[in-house]
């Protein structure tokens, strides 16, 4: 190849790098290919941006000071159900080459049950069993949050009673999942027993792991994050992260098989390294999947996101100020206050920028959050009394919102230019005739 073809050569792949990083977000065709590519492009860098990776690592340290407390309360609710020994069965079935390490961790266990239930350690006990498992949930929310940009969190009352009905229900859910598939295994033995679809029906009972975690990543992705994510975003990032999960853990379990000569050098803690890498590998696919879905619901908007940061002061304030009379609007027709839902759905604003928008209302005293028909989604409305609130007074409140006179040394040296600067304004705002949003209201 003559150089010149070399050279050539190179500018086109260098060109379509610079399409894929950058040129494709304008990019307005609607084929696939180019919405595959902004989607592949927004999670590389949110994946990035967010620092995913050294928060895979802070979950799996919360994991594996949960593990114990968690097992534990699996192992008591298992034991109401006489599936105790069923469960340690299929733990040795996982980890064949790390039987040792498992009866080591199951007699951590027992330990935990027996002195968290005697005297008053048992009050502490439950404190610390439910104090670990809350601080791992309320993590994973957290992680989730940062992905989709979201700042506004659950409250503590809403976290303490949902993460306790999950502690409570999702033991009993698995110890019931694991009984009825070996009774399912069982009916199928009997029933089809010498029928030609028994084994295809044995494949499908095999198959069952996998639908559950399709399920179990699918309803992670919908309900965790404390926003609305759309359920076909969730369930297609669910499949995926679900596949990608179940064949990590199947070459664990596979590999425990091959690393029985390591134990000879590390004894029973070979199972721990292993495990960290195990429990790193699927937060990364957890989180993976959380940001692709993010990707799949905001890559439209996602071209906002430079303009935004460039938006002017007037462009800022008068899109405030048409947010703050939809409130008001609402407020004075007694109507189910404003959310963020209804600001992405019903008026196009992207979610990064509406909930920017929200929150500087908020912090300038313009808008309050509120819990309507205990519901556990904030909604907006207005912080003062409409009929007093005018156009003008809001913009100042926006304009005025944040630190100031806080460069002691300039603000000496400045002190009479900037009083006179305060006065011109004054007298240009006051020449304006002012109106209040309620007249706004009323020209809508």
């Amino acid at each position: 190849m003559s150089k010149e073809n070399k050279d050539s050569l190179w500018q086109r792949i260098m060109q379509n790098i610079q399409y894929c990083i950058h040129g494709v977000w304008s990019d307005t065709k609607p084929s696939w290919t180019v919405k595959a590519l902004k989607i592949i492009n927004l999670s590389i860098r949110s994946f990035l941006d967010r620092d995913l990776q050294m928060r895979s690592y802070a979950l799996t340290y919360n994991t594996v000071l949960a593990v114990v407390p968690a097992l534990a309360m699996l192992f008591a609710i298992a034991r109401g159900f006489g599936f105790q020994n069923l469960l340690q069965s299929e733990l040795f079935r996982y980890f064949p080459a790390q039987r040792e390490a498992l009866q080591n961790a199951l007699t951590y266990v027992d330990n935990y049950l027996s002195q968290a239930s005697q005297g008053i350690f048992i009050g502490i006990g439950l404190i610390f069993l439910l104090w670990t498992l809350i601080s791992l949930l309320s993590n994973v929310e957290d992680t989730f949050n940062h992905v989709w940009g979201v700042t506004n969190m659950r409250s503590l009352r809403h976290k303490f009673t949902d993460y306790t009905a999950l502690f409570l229900l999702l033991p009993v859910l698995m110890v019931c999942s694991a009984g009825i598939t070996i009774f399912m295994s069982d009916a199928v033995q009997r029933v089809f027993e010498g029928n030609p679809l028994s084994p295809m029906l044995q494949k499908l009972l095999e198959f069952m792991p996998t639908v559950i975690s399709w399920i179990i990543f699918t309803a992670a992705y919908y309900m965790i994050p404390n926003t609305r994510v759309r359920f076909k975003y969730a369930m297609f990032t669910g499949v995926l992260a679900g596949s990608l999960f179940q064949v990590v853990q199947w070459l664990f379990v596979t590999g425990q098989v091959y690393v029985s000569k390591y134990n000879a050098i590390y004894g029973s803690f070979a199972f721990l390294p292993l495990v960290l890498v195990w429990m790193q590998l699927s937060w990364l696919i957890a989180l993976s999947g959380a940001v692709l879905t993010y990707a799949c619901q905001n890559f439209d908007s996602f071209a906002y996101r430079d303009k935004a940061k460039e938006a002017s002061q007037t462009y800022s304030n008068q899109m405030a100020i048409a947010v703050l009379t939809l409130a008001t609007r609402k407020f004075k027709r007694h109507e189910k206050a404003l959310t963020l839902s209804e600001l992405i759905n019903e008026y196009g604003i992207p979610g990064s920028l509406a909930e920017k928008i929200l929150t500087r209302l908020m912090n300038a005293g313009l808008l309050t959050a509120i819990y309507q028909d205990n519901e556990d989604v904030k909604a907006y409305q207005p912080a003062c009394d409409p009929d007093e609130l005018t156009v003008n007074s809001a913009i100042n409140a926006l304009t005025d919102y944040g630190n100031t006179n806080f460069i002691i040394h300039a603000d000496k040296r400045f002190d009479k230019l900037l009083k006179r600067i305060s006065k011109l304004r004054e007298a240009q705002q006051s020449s304006t005739p002012d109106i209040t949003l309620l007249d706004l209201v009323n020209e809508e």
